[in-house]
């Protein structure tokens, strides 16, 4: 791989240096992060273009196992608890206008959503226990630590059939969407440990129960962020209960957001009542925008990653049969939250597939 590619992942740290420098020049600037992500990057997208450049099976085996890719993601997941630690300080000390929180807190969800839960999803899926304790901090950042329940163990079995809550339906607006998906995925998650626990013979309110640790963490970070603030300040910093929950949310909005993108209305073929066809590269929207995916790890070539979920983010391939997304996830992001728009965009493209998977049958 070149050094291009190599230093090209390091962009992901471009976003939170834009939202320190946008809060630290005030007012307006705290819109900055906002413009580059859904401005700036989609220009650059669609005027660098798509790679569609894929490693050999020689060149997969050594990158897949170079230290340097895993070290990116143990650095930001550090990263993120001083962001967020630092991020509570700024609200809790500096007095701001309605204005500047709005676009600070979008902001801020931009690096712990758009960049962090990318991280936690890659951290997620690995075998070391270490890898897998930095993406439940991560997500615990953003109130969402059932993910890593969920996503692996329902999602990833589920994915484009009627059983998954985060796979999108053809003609299904976002809103819509975001609520299923949100606490669908949420029971879903306890559903999967109750029946871990009962495989094992332990109850439901066992210490082992994933889901009643997963539940109060992030309640007890918030708890604690606002107790030493509050400490240091001398009174108690409601604007850090505020500010936790409202980037958390808008965090896993986003993460909403893209998984309406990555999914929306592809279905796999029932091949028994119940059962549905092994997940292939056909099943999930595809991008190759050279840039985006710089900034998510290669998360757009999200058709390899759900016919192999092991794979390391540095070594995921571009297949030219699987559908292909206009543009990155920044644009189609924008896209999405204008249903009508999205429709008018993406339903043509979906035809395009159906027929596709039809004739080929």
């Amino acid at each position: 791989m070149s050094w291009i590619k190599k230093l090209g992942f390091l962009t992901a740290f471009v976003i939170p240096s834009l939202t320190i420098l946008g809060f630290y020049l005030g007012g307006y600037w705290n819109y900055l992060t906002i413009l580059f992500v859904f401005i700036i990057i989609p220009l650059a997208d669609y005027l660098i273009g798509e790679d569609p450049e894929n490693l050999s099976e020689d060149e997969s085996m050594l990158i897949a196992e170079q230290f340097y890719y895993r070290f990116i993601t143990f650095i930001w997941a550090f990263f993120q608890v001083a962001f967020l630690i630092w991020g509570v300080w700024m609200i809790a000390t500096v007095p701001l206008t309605v204005t500047e929180w709005i676009g600070f807190v979008v902001s801020f969800a931009l690096v712990t959503g758009g960049i962090g839960i990318t991280v936690a999803h890659e951290l997620g899926h690995k075998k070391s226990k270490l890898e897998r304790f930095y993406a439940k901090l991560l997500l615990m950042t953003v109130c969402y630590m059932h993910f890593y329940i969920e996503h692996n163990r329902g999602h990833h079995v589920y994915v484009a059939t009627p059983r998954d809550p985060a796979t999108s339906r053809k003609n299904e607006a976002f809103p819509k969407f975001w609520v299923r998906s949100v606490f669908g995925s949420y029971f879903s998650a306890w559903r999967l440990e109750k029946e871990r626990l009962r495989k094992r013979k332990l109850g439901i309110w066992s210490f082992d129960n994933q889901m009643i640790w997963f539940s109060l963490l992030p309640i007890v970070l918030c708890g604690v962020l606002t107790t030493g603030m509050s400490l240091i300040v001398g009174a108690f910093t409601w604007q850090v209960i505020a500010f936790f929950f409202a980037q958390s949310i808008l965090a896993f909005t986003l993460l909403e957001l893209v998984n309406y993108i990555e999914h929306y209305g592809i279905v796999r073929k029932e091949v028994a009542p119940g059962r549905y066809e092994r997940v292939n590269p056909m099943h999930s929207w595809n991008s190759n925008h050279r840039l985006s995916n710089f900034f998510l790890f290669q998360l757009q070539r999200h058709s390899d990653h759900h016919a192999n979920a092991i794979k390391r983010y540095q070594v995921l391939k571009h297949y030219d049969e699987s559908p292909q997304l206009p543009s990155g996830y920044p644009a189609m992001i924008m896209l999405a939250a204008i249903p009508p728009l999205w429709f008018k965009w993406m339903n043509p493209k979906l035809a395009e597939w159906e027929r596709e998977v039809y004739l080929t049958d």
